[in-house]
C-alpha cells in the first residue's frame, strides 16, 4: 500500500503539478480542465482513463459539455499519495496544459 504524502514531500510534489489545488476540508487535489468542445473533453477523458486503468488508480470526475472536473485522492491510503501526483501530471500532459 502506498503512503500519504506529508510535510515537505507533499509541498514539493504539489509544486510540480500546475493548475491543481488542494480540496478544502479533504485530503485531495482538484483541477478543472476546459476544452474547445465536448469532443475534446471526451477524448481527454478517454486517454486519461487508459492511463488511470494502467496505474490501477481511478479519478473522481465529472464532465459537462467542454468541462472536466477532476478530484484525486488515494482512498486506500486515506488521502493524497504519489499515485495522485503521477496521475495529475499525466492528465496535465494529456491535456497539453
Amino acid at each position: 500500500m502506498v503512503e500519504k504524502l506529508t510535510g515537505e514531500g507533499r509541498k514539493q510534489a504539489l509544486g510540480h503539478i500546475p493548475g491543481w489545488s488542494e480540496v478544502s476540508g479533504r485530503d485531495a487535489i482538484q483541477r478543472t480542465f476546459t476544452f474547445k468542445d465536448f469532443n475534446e473533453a471526451f477524448g481527454f477523458m478517454s486517454r486519461a482513463a487508459l492511463v488511470a486503468e494502467k496505474m490501477d488508480h481511478h479519478p473522481e470526475w465529472s464532465n459537462i459539455y467542454k468541462t472536466v472536473e477532476v478530484v484525486l485522492s488515494t482512498h486506500d491510503a486515506g488521502g493524497l499519495t504519489v499515485l495522485d501526483i503521477k496521475l495529475a501530471k499525466a492528465m496535465n500532459e494529456i491535456a497539453g496544459k
